[in-house]
């Protein structure tokens, strides 16, 4: 079940860091999903890291660094994405 939670954070994630990027992301669903979840777990070593993973009620300064990260990955793949050749 830790895996399907995954893919569902991943996709929320992923589609929360497209929303804040500027312009349209032309990469498919399932790099979104996994550039979320690749977000979701950075975020969260980020958050350990500063000591925000854990807090009173909702997690917010844990799920900005989240789609933070989801949306620098997103800015970096999209271009590499968009410029590959077809064959």
């Amino acid at each position: 079940m830790t895996f399907v939670w995954a893919i569902i954070a991943g996709l929320i994630i992923g589609l929360l860091a497209k929303l804040v990027l500027p312009g349209r992301q032309p990469i498919p669903l399932w790099l979104t999903i996994i550039l979320g979840i690749i977000g979701g777990l950075v975020g969260n070593a980020l958050a350990s890291a500063f000591g925000v993973r854990d807090t009173s009620g909702i997690d917010w300064l844990r799920h900005i660094l989240q789609i933070g990260v989801a949306a620098v990955l997103i800015g970096l793949v999209t271009p590499m994405w968009a410029g590959r050749r077809r064959s």
